[in-house]
């Protein structure tokens, strides 16, 4: 390749890791952590005002809020939008 890369592959450690892998982890933490205990501790936290545990408690919970997104122009031309719904 023109660019010099050594066959254009990046480096050995990028991308994210294989699933198998990540499954591996998450039974090792499992074996080591109480879930409930996990929990309890989170339910404490949020109890004595910890905003960090309550963000945390809201996003799992509730999801995200939806994202609003504003358009304005500053053109006199009106705006059109023509949607096509693929029927011919």
């Amino acid at each position: 390749m023109a660019d010099g890369r050594k066959n254009n592959g990046g480096h050995k450690t990028a991308g994210r890791k294989p699933k198998a892998e990540e499954q591996k982890l998450i039974e090792r933490l499992d074996a080591i952590i109480n879930q409930d205990k996990a929990v309890e501790a989170l339910r404490d936290k949020v109890y004595s005002g910890d905003a960090r545990a309550l963000e945390l408690y809201y996003k799992y919970r509730y999801g995200l809020p939806k994202q609003k997104t504003e358009v304005t122009t500053d053109s006199e031309q009106p705006f059109i939008l023509t949607l096509n719904s693929g029927a011919k």
